[in-house]
């Protein structure tokens, strides 16, 4: 099966987990014991220096074949204190896109991805009715960088921004704790602000939504519906009028008549515990498509292995799903994989999910194997 004409390849990443020196984020913080919060295994330091670093990246992309890289831009660098923004830091995120341009790259700018300015944590963050309006300031600032994106996520895996809101949550393996209500709302509220400013500038905006694949058991139906409603279903709704949504697919939840059930013994992790599960981006992209009615990204797919085999295998199962979901008629537009680099990955280094991987000391970069074939599957616009 062949993909449509202008579907997207690319690969995407997060400005803390390659960028490095993220000294103003309430992350960096968290890392170094300076907010509460759980601890890290280890800081993100210098990460992939992509800072300084992120022409080589693009470059290793577009010559690859891929056509697209998402990237973030940090709020805590553009808006480092209440009130002041940089200029330099404007600056520099207009040069990633330009970049991108060059390289004949369609960027697609993601304005948060997870990280907040400390200044904006230490007051409270999204448990405060004022973050909607202080967000809407800070993307206002931003919108000289995207004057030439079409592209433009609002707000990173709302949901799981929304769990993360209580500190003492991380990352679970299987299930995910349901959000703060009044941290949703918020982000709702923030998110339509966004959409309207990026309108305004001549963008097309739309937001990405950690899916789940919820999988119930048979009597378990139910419980399945209304597990999904406040960790997933209630994002993908508000983006009903937005120009598109992102899923981000990487395993599934199935669901028994109490809840999530363990991940069977005799199933295939990955290096975050997760269950190997290619086919979980289809689940995600058929219930976006149900509720949120609009154009759909796969912004975020991909596996932490060690074994780039099974990073290839893993995407051939990813992609087979795409192509299922587009003969069912779904509006599928484009694959970002996740993600470029071998990336921080909110706490350790030994999740490997990157196509590039990077020398710790000399921040040499090494494609994978992997790399050149997701660039084969883009340049053929069809898997093999």
């Amino acid at each position: 099966m062949t993909f449509p004409p202008g579907f997207l390849w690319g690969a995407s990443t997060a400005a803390h987990q390659i960028e490095g020196g993220n000294v103003n984020s309430d992350w960096w913080q968290r890392e170094w014991g300076h907010l509460a919060g759980a601890p890290v295994e280890e800081p993100s330091g210098d990460a992939a220096d992509s800072y300084h670093r992120y022409r080589e990246d693009m470059d290793l992309l577009a010559r690859a074949g891929l056509t697209s890289y998402r990237f973030s831009i940090e709020w805590a660098r553009i808006q480092p204190e209440r009130g002041y923004v940089s200029r330099a830091a404007i600056e520099h995120y207009r040069r990633m896109v330009a970049a991108a341009r060059e390289r004949g790259l369609e960027p697609m700018v993601t304005l948060h991805h997870f990280t907040n300015p400390v200044w904006f944590t230490r007051d409270g963050g999204w448990h405060r009715d004022a973050a909607v309006d202080e967000f809407r300031r800070y993307v206002e600032a931003a919108l000289p960088v995207l004057e030439d994106v079409r592209l433009v996520c609002t707000v990173n895996e709302p949901n799981m921004v929304s769990v993360l809101a209580d500190p003492d949550v991380g990352f679970p393996s299987v299930g995910l704790p349901p959000g703060v209500p009044a941290v949703t709302d918020r982000l709702i509220a923030a998110h339509r602000g966004a959409v309207e400013l990026v309108r305004g500038a001549g963008g097309q905006a739309g937001w990405t939504v950690a899916t789940q694949a919820y999988q119930p058991e048979p009597g378990a139906e139910d419980v399945a519906a209304e597990y999904g409603a406040s960790r997933e279903d209630v994002f993908l709704d508000a983006a009903s009028g937005d120009d598109w949504v992102g899923v981000q697919a990487y395993t599934r939840t199935r669901i028994g008549t109490a809840g999530p059930l363990p991940i069977p013994d005799d199933a295939e992790r990955t290096l975050t515990g997760w269950e190997y599960y290619p086919a979980a981006v289809g689940d995600g992209i058929r219930n976006a498509w149900r509720r949120a009615g609009v154009p759909v990204y796969v912004t975020e797919n991909g596996i932490a292995t060690a074994d780039d085999e099974r990073r290839i295998a893993y995407t051939t199962g990813a992609l087979q799903a795409v192509e299922a979901c587009l003969a069912e008629g779904v509006d599928v537009r484009g694959y970002l994989h996740w993600s470029a680099l071998d990336n921080y990955e909110w706490g350790s280094y030994r999740p490997t999910f990157g196509l590039i991987a990077w020398d710790r000391e000399t921040f040499a970069r090494a494609p994978k194997p992997s790399l050149a074939w997701l660039g084969s599957v883009a340049r053929r616009n069809a898997l093999p």
